[in-house]
C-alpha cells in the first residue's frame, strides 16, 4: 500500500501548489498575493472575489478608460444586460427616428399642399387683377405699338353716335391699335376732344394711337366723301353732286325723288325741299334715308324762320328766287321786297332766273337770259306768267327763307347786278332808273369781256 501521506504533508502540498484560478474573475488589485508573500485561503480568495464584484457596480466615473492598469472584472449577465439596454436604445431611437422621418414627411407634404394651394390662388388672383397688378408692380405691357410698325391696310368704319371709346375699340378689332382702351387713354391723356366725321378710312394695322387718331382726323383717308351742296341748286344738280359725294347710284337717288309725298311734301316736285349744307352719311345709308334727312333739313330752316305749314311751298318759291337773283347778304332782303312790291302792284316779275330755269338754262353760269327762254311758254317762266313761278327753281338756305319772311323796307321796283366779280347791285324805284343801272352794267361787261353777263 502506498504510504498516506499525513495532514501536515496535505498542507504542504496545498501551499506548495498554485491556487485555482477562478473562471468567473479575472485578475485584480484585490485578488493579488499580500506583500509578505503569505498565500490566502480559498475562503478570503471568494471573499477578496466578492468584493471585487461589488466594487464593479459602482460606477467608475472619474476612471479614464485608457487609464493603466489591470482591468476591471464584469459579470457576464451584467454584460448581457447591458446589451439589452443598448438594444432597447437603439430600438427607441429607430422609433424616434422613424418617428422624425413620419413628421418630417407630413410637414413637407403640408408644405406642398400650401405652396398648392397659394400657386392657384395666386393664378386666379393674377388672372383677375393681371393690369392693375402690372400697374402696380410697374410691369405694365406696352399699350400701344412701337411707332414705325405699322404695316398692311385695313378699313375702319365710324358711324353716327360713334364716341371716343366705341372707336377705341374699333381700332383694336381692326387690328389697328394693340389694346381695346388705347386710342381713348391716349385721348384722355393727351387732353384731346376732337369731332369724328362717319364713313370709312383707310388706315393701317400697328399703328400707334397718335397716329391712328391723325389718319382719321386727315380728309385723304375718308373713302365715302361728304357731299356738299351749295345754296341755289336745283334738285337734278343736287343729285349729282349726291351721288358723286356718297357713292350712291345717280338712279337710286333719282327714284328716291320722284313722290315727294314719301317725304310729306304737298307738291309735283322736291325742288326746292332739297336744304343746301354739308352732309355725312353712314357708309350703309341709303337713298331714301338722303333725301329725308335733307327734306327734313328744310322743315327745321322753315320752323326757325316762323314759316306756317301752310305757307311752305310758297315761301320756299320765293326764297329760291331770292338765292338765285341776289349775290350779297344785305340784298337777299332788298330783292325779297322787289318781289313783294312787284306782287302787289301787279306787274309780272320778270325775273331772269325763273325764265332760265323753266328753259333749262340754269346751267350756263350767265346772268342774262337767251330770247328763246324770255319767250317760253312754260308755268316757271315769269316773263310770260302772272304771279309766281309754278314753284320753287333753287334750293334756299336759311338767309333766304328769312328773307322771303322779313323783306326790307323800300320802294325798289327794279334791280340790276352792275359788278360781276364784287356783286354789288342797284335798286331802283323808277324805271328810268332803272334803265341807267342797266346802261352802268353793260358798260362792266364790255370792259370785262362780258364774264359772267
Amino acid at each position: 500500500m502506498p504510504e498516506t501521506p499525513s495532514s501536515d504533508d496535505h498542507f504542504a502540498d496545498l501551499r506548495s501548489q498554485p491556487p485555482e484560478p477562478d473562471h468567473r474573475t479575472s485578475e485584480s488589485p484585490a485578488m493579488a498575493s499580500p506583500a509578505d508573500g503569505t498565500p490566502s485561503t480559498r475562503r478570503e480568495a471568494r471573499a477578496a472575489a466578492q468584493r471585487a464584484h461589488d466594487a464593479a457596480r459602482v460606477p467608475a466615473a472619474n476612471v479614464s478608460p485608457h487609464a493603466a492598469g489591470p482591468a476591471t472584472i464584469v459579470p457576464l449577465e451584467d454584460l448581457f444586460a447591458a446589451d439589452a439596454g443598448a438594444r432597447a436604445r437603439d430600438e427607441r431611437d429607430r422609433r424616434d427616428r422613424r418617428k422624425s422621418r413620419t413628421a418630417a414627411w407630413l410637414v413637407f407634404g403640408a408644405i406642398l399642399a400650401l405652396l398648392g394651394g397659394l400657386a392657384a390662388a395666386g393664378f386666379q388672383v393674377w388672372n383677375t387683377y393681371e393690369d392693375d397688378i402690372r400697374g402696380f408692380m410697374g410691369w405694365e405691357e406696352p399699350k400701344d405699338y412701337d411707332a414705325g410698325t405699322a404695316t398692311g391696310d385695313v378699313t375702319v368704319t365710324i358711324v353716327t353716335g360713334d364716341t371716343g371709346s366705341s372707336i377705341s375699340r374699333t381700332l383694336f378689332e381692326s387690328g389697328v391699335t394693340k389694346t381695346a382702351d388705347a386710342f381713348y387713354d391716349y385721348l384722355i391723356s393727351s387732353a384731346q376732344d376732337p369731332t369724328f366725321l362717319p364713313g370709312v378710312y383707310s388706315l393701317q394695322q400697328q399703328m400707334t394711337s397718335a397716329a391712328a387718331l391723325d389718319a382719321l382726323l386727315d380728309p385723304a383717308n375718308k373713302r365715302e366723301d361728304t357731299a356738299q351742296l351749295r345754296e341755289g341748286l336745283t334738285v337734278e344738280q343736287s343729285l349729282r353732286l349726291l351721288a358723286d359725294g356718297i357713292g350712291l347710284p345717280l338712279g337710286d337717288l333719282e327714284a328716291a325723288v320722284a313722290d315727294p309725298s314719301a317725304y310729306g311734301v304737298p307738291a309735283d316736285s322736291l325742288e326746292g325741299w332739297l336744304f343746301p349744307a354739308t352732309y355725312t352719311f353712314d357708309p350703309e345709308v341709303t337713298a331714301s334715308q338722303v333725301i329725308r334727312t335733307l327734306v327734313d333739313r328744310t322743315r327745321t330752316s322753315l320752323d326757325a324762320a316762323g314759316v306756317a305749314v301752310a305757307d311752305r311751298q310758297q315761301i320756299l318759291t320765293v326764297a329760291s328766287i331770292i338765292q338765285r337773283e341776289a349775290r350779297l347778304e344785305d340784298d337777299f332782303y332788298k330783292v325779297s321786297r322787289v318781289i313783294g312790291n312787284r306782287l302787289a302792284d301787279g306787274m309780272k316779275l320778270q325775273m331772269d332766273s325763273t325764265a332760265q330755269f323753266g328753259f333749262d338754262e340754269l346751267h350756263d353760269g350767265t346772268a342774262s337770259s337767251s330770247a328763246e327762254a324770255l319767250a317760253d311758254q312754260n308755268p316757271w317762266n315769269t316773263y310770260v306768267v302772272d304771279g309766281l313761278p309754278a314753284g320753287p327753281i333753287s334750293n334756299p338756305g336759311d338767309i333766304a327763307i328769312d328773307a322771303a319772311m322779313h323783306p326790307a323796307d323800300g320802294n325798289w321796283l327794279y334791280f340790276v347786278t352792275w359788278n360781276m366779280d364784287t356783286g354789288e347791285t342797284i335798286f331802283s324805284d323808277t324805271y328810268a332808273e332803272h334803265e341807267k343801272a342797266i346802261a352802268q352794267w353793260d358798260q362792266w361787261c364790255a370792259v370785262n369781256d362780258n364774264r359772267g353777263c
